[in-house]
């Protein structure tokens, strides 16, 4: 398959994770394929399908259940381009049984953020499900480091798409350095969102935001939006990192100082989980005249990643 782009970054995420429909969605999109140009190259393998049920399968209205619908998506992947048995083990992955869940795997918060019972009573007063119905396929986020080297300012652009019906939130998380008082933290929906309810743990810094939608997405929808937290009440910042609990998706992260207060050192690492070593180290040029410096991650993996840097 095509590597580097986000298409191509979220067509693999889908067919690591499912859902079967999204998977064949999004494959349709990425090769550029019309239904009806499908079914003709599936004809000239001999495999006889229409368009209704090409599109009742893309859709999720139906599953491929029967053998000559499994040995259809066979073909699918051999039109597609797609790695054998990449669709059809989302409707019968080794082994056999049939899998149902529709939902792509994911990780818990407990393992990416710490401290993960503070989280998790903020979320159970907000009644924040496990399963929020959203993964991330696309998250841009600046962040701004201050004169006294406080994190002063965290903005989001996020792509999220749904992979159940009925989803119209989503819940930011903001996690505040040594000494931050959640009541000095302000939150503001910047773009396609409205702020609900904002709730936030003082002996932790911990602050959590309900981002609200205007529509409820349906499973499949897309939905971009903005927001950002004011914070500046912490003590000095040498990190910023972020906890991705799906595979999949691009996450750009620029980190930017005040000219009054720059870092002697910068450096990109990775972390399994909240715990666990840090690997993946890579030296980071500061650029002189933005005082900036960022991250590229074209395919995400569950873990953590992050921007650190070293004062003089």
């Amino acid at each position: 398959m095509a590597q580097n782009t986000p298409e191509s970054a979220e067509l693999e995420q889908l067919l690591r994770t499912g859902p079967f429909h999204l998977a064949l969605r999004s494959a349709l999109t990425a090769r550029g394929l019309a239904l009806h140009r499908v079914q003709h190259k599936l004809a000239q393998r001999g495999i006889s399908v229409g368009v209704t049920s090409l599109s009742y399968w893309q859709q999720g209205a139906r599953r491929p259940q029967r053998p000559e619908s499994l040995r259809a998506v066979r073909a699918l992947e051999e039109v597609l381009d797609l790695p054998a048995r990449s669709l059809h083990r989302l409707l019968v992955p080794e082994g056999g049984a049939r899998q149902e869940a529709e939902r792509p795997v994911a990780r818990s918060y407990r393992t990416l953020v710490e401290p993960a019972e503070a989280l998790r009573q903020l979320f159970a007063e907000l009644e924040t499900p496990a399963d929020d119905g959203l993964h991330t396929v696309g998250h841009h986020e600046r962040v701004r480091i201050g004169p006294r080297r406080e994190l002063s300012e965290r903005e989001s652009l996020q792509v999220v798409r749904a992979h159940r019906d009925g989803v119209d939130r989503y819940v930011a998380i903001h996690r505040g350095e040594a000494g931050c008082d959640p009541s000095r933290v302000t939150v503001r929906a910047a773009e396609n969102c409205r702020l609900g309810r904002v709730r936030g743990d003082a002996a932790t810094g911990v602050v959590v935001a309900e981002l609200l939608f205007d529509a409820r997405l349906r499973a499949g929808d897309t939905h971009v939006f903005g927001y950002v937290f004011e914070d500046g009440s912490g003590g000095p910042s040498s990190e910023y990192l972020r906890g991705f609990r799906f595979a999949g998706g691009q996450y750009v992260l620029q980190v930017r100082f005040d000219e009054t207060a720059l870092p002697v050192r910068c450096r990109r690492f990775t972390q399994v989980s909240a715990g666990a070593p840090r690997s993946g180290r890579q030296e980071l040029t500061l650029n002189g005249r933005h005082r900036a410096v960022h991250l590229v991650e074209q395919g995400v993996r569950p873990g953590i990643l992050g921007i650190g840097w070293d004062w003089g």
